[in-house]
């Protein structure tokens, strides 16, 4: 199956979805013939179903919060995927890759299809653009002199910045940041999961100033 932007959207596991649209066809144009026709095997959301991507990714920018996500790409983080992924289960507004344009997207679950995902070469560049946009840019590490984030509360119009894995932050990030926060850990290891870190802090902010009515 195709649709308008490429081949088939790759599925796991056991089949997951709809078959064949039963009876007579709804005529919303946001619906795609050859969905309705064939199934849905997608991984959406059943509100989704059926639907034509790009009028997912349309109904998507009406719902989609005011944080938007970055993570440093100097050393191909493997993580990115992942972050990709939970940035779209949260709705960010975008999600922003700092440094090297390739990535792994196996680890997002074609969900980069649904979630804008921009490039900027460097931190510079990044940092630019929040402020151009009054954007509050919030580094996430657990280095010297950041707050809890378990005590803080998130601005609500914010970039939330990672590290790669392993080194964190660059010191040019760091230096730029208007807050840096780091999660409160009890065990041995020095730090978590690039990916996981992302999906603690976007669920503080999505805590913080989300309306829990809007979730599915």
């Amino acid at each position: 199956m195709t649709d308008e932007h490429g081949p088939t959207e790759w599925v796991f596991g056991e089949p997951v979805g709809v078959g064949p649209w039963p009876g007579e066809w709804p005529t919303d144009p946001r619906y795609d013939p050859e969905l309705l026709a064939q199934g849905d095997r997608r991984n959406v959301v059943d509100a989704y179903r059926y639907w034509r991507r790009a009028a997912v990714v349309a109904d998507l920018d009406e719902r989609r919060h005011e944080f938007h996500v970055a993570i440093e790409n100097f050393q191909h983080d493997h993580n990115i995927g992942t972050v990709v992924r939970t940035a779209n289960a949260f709705a960010a507004r975008a999600v922003h890759i700092v440094g090297r344009r390739r990535w792994n997207r196996r680890g997002a679950m074609v969900t980069d299809r649904y979630q804008h995902v921009d490039h900027h070469p460097t931190v510079e560049s990044l940092l630019a653009y929040a402020a151009a946009d009054g954007l509050a840019v919030v580094g996430v590490d657990n280095t010297p002199g950041a707050v809890r984030i378990e005590a803080t509360v998130l601005p609500r119009r914010c970039v939330l910045l990672f590290g790669q894995e392993g080194p964190g932050l660059t010191e040019e990030a760091r230096k730029g940041a208007d807050l840096l926060v780091s999660i409160a850990q009890f065990g041995s290891t020095r730090s978590v999961n690039a990916g996981v870190a992302a999906g603690v802090v976007m669920h503080a902010w999505i805590r913080d100033h989300a309306d829990l009515a809007d979730a599915w």
